[in-house]
């Protein structure tokens, strides 16, 4: 379909644009930008006029409940919730039941999203099988079957020496190893240690669960990079969902010596700290633990500044007998793609962090994470160019929504955002030039 979206403000940080502009679409490409061209004749036109017309959006860190939890989220609601979000792409953890470690789990997954046609999935392959942390996977099949990168999702690799040896292998072939960085020993609790831990008698998972698992990552990472010209074209690092300021610190250095590392933040760890807990809410239940106001401080400079690349939504949709538990026994995870755009939004408005940042760390800067892994998709995903394939969002940044669970998409109707108002509205998606979302009353709206 030929489409024209016309008189929208043109928001693209991947090339720092912001202006009036129309956008013409052809056979799932942009074929123009600006004035459209005499003989372009549209088969259907989108007004945009008073709305952003952005990149699609792109979340590190979706999981999909599929295979093996269908019962928490399907596959057609988890990428409708995307698409009602924004997000055109999205990575899935390799914790799905069976885990995703033969290359056949692999290609079933993408081939159910594909035959969907709804928002693009890139998977991450475990790095260990089983992520038992003990042998690792076969990580070139993998990746010949789709996986953008190599992870051990909420599990953390006990043995140091196999970390060392999966960097190793990775670096061989140019992988990106993706690690939630949490000590396996000190990460047993249920909360972030400290006086609300105390006071409450929940066991607390301290920073220095994080710091320790940091640590360990960047220095075996120096050290495969140092070998790394002779054994091939070197490992990229990415640490999944920071969530203290001592962690940030550690990345900042790293950053600053070079090394080929980055790194996001999920939305909860963003807005939210322990105190948000109150009176034992399961829904604040999540992992990484919410940790001190000095923290949240720390992680909302270091988006704006750069030192966080990505903003994730950390989406993880739980069956709603699974938070009816006392609070340690409650599992931990919360819904937030539909959120994601407007907690973006929130924290720019309270922080005063311009726009094009702000869209950077939901577009450009995810793309750029996943960089050679998207394949002839690393020259479009996430901006708005000429030639590339039209991942668009159309956003009303007039049209302010109220969460409520209860009208979420989502088949996971948790989230400890209930009744926040949030600002600005996806009004309509596009992913590979046709319009598979188009907002009607969206929830919490008359």
């Amino acid at each position: 379909m030929k489409i024209l979206i016309q008189g929208g403000r043109l928001i693209d940080p991947a090339s720092q644009t912001d202006r009036v502009a129309d956008v013409a679409i052809a056979a799932g490409r942009i074929i123009g930008i600006g004035p459209v061209r005499p003989d372009f004749a549209p088969e259907r036109v989108l007004d945009a006029r008073g709305c952003w017309v952005v990149p699609g959006l792109v979340d590190l860190c979706l999981r999909l409940r599929e295979p093996g939890q269908e019962h928490a989220g399907m596959l057609e609601t988890e990428l409708g919730a995307a698409l009602a979000g924004g997000v055109t792409s999205l990575v899935c953890p390799p914790d799905t039941d069976p885990v995703l470690d033969e290359p056949g789990l692999v290609d079933m997954l993408k081939a159910r999203a594909q035959k969907l046609r709804q928002a693009r999935v890139f998977p991450l392959g475990a790095l260990t099988r089983g992520l038992k942390g003990e042998a690792l996977t076969e990580m070139v099949q993998l990746s010949q079957a789709g996986c953008v990168g190599f992870g051990q999702a909420e599990v953390p690799i006990v043995n140091t020496q196999v970390l060392q040896r999966a960097l190793q292998y990775a670096a061989t072939f140019g992988y990106s190893v993706w690690l939630r960085p949490q000590d396996f020993w000190l990460g047993q609790g249920v909360v972030a240690s400290g006086p609300l831990a105390t006071r409450m008698g929940l066991s607390g998972i301290p920073v220095a669960a994080e710091v320790l698992a940091v640590h360990t990552a960047l220095e075996l990472l120096r050290g495969v990079q140092a070998s790394a010209s002779s054994s091939g074209p070197g490992v990229r690092l990415h640490l999944c969902r920071l969530s203290s300021a001592a962690a940030v610190a550690l990345v900042r250095q790293a950053k600053a010596d070079g090394l080929p590392l980055t790194c996001d933040v999920s939305a909860h760890n963003l807005h939210l700290c322990d105190a948000d807990i109150g009176h034992y809410d399961t829904r604040a239940r999540l992992q990484p633990p919410l940790r001190q106001p000095s923290d949240r401080a720390a992680l909302r400079a270091a988006l704006a500044d750069g030192s966080i690349d990505a903003l994730v939504s950390d989406h993880n949709p739980v069956a709603a007998d699974a938070k009816v538990q006392p609070f340690a026994e409650a599992e931990p995870g919360a819904t937030a793609v539909e959120l994601l755009l407007g907690l973006a939004l929130q924290w720019a408005a309270e922080e005063q962090v311009p726009l094009l940042r702000t869209l950077e760390v939901l577009t450009a800067g995810p793309a750029r994470v996943l960089g050679a892994s998207l394949g002839t998709l690393q020259a479009s995903l996430g901006r708005v160019s000429e030639g590339g394939v039209a991942d668009l969002c159309l956003i009303d940044p007039q049209r302010a929504w109220t969460v409520a669970g209860a009208g979420l998409r989502s088949q996971g109707r948790i989230t400890p955002f209930e009744g926040r108002e949030l600002p600005a509205s996806v009004r309509a998606t596009l992913v590979g030039g046709q319009v598979v979302f188009e907002a009607a009353a969206l929830p919490g709206q008359a």
